[in-house]
């Protein structure tokens, strides 16, 4: 039996679809940032790389909480 991705994650998938670029990349942007803000970060995504709110959202979500579970 196969485990089905839940949560942000789930988003994955078609987001590298979508936007051409592998989701490690994404999550490097996030983090080149420099903020910690959830909709600070979103927006950004947002505006300055044309992704969807839901998109957006997942890639920050799943970054920040993978940030701080690492802490």
């Amino acid at each position: 039996m196969t485990d089905q991705v839940k949560g942000p994650a789930s988003y994955f998938p078609s987001i590298e679809k979508k936007y051409g670029r592998p989701i490690a990349e994404w999550k490097q942007i996030i983090r080149d940032h420099g903020s910690s803000k959830h909709m600070e970060l979103v927006a950004h995504l947002k505006s300055e790389y044309a992704l969807g709110h839901g998109h957006a959202n997942a890639l920050v979500a799943h970054t920040l909480a993978e940030d701080a579970a690492a802490r």
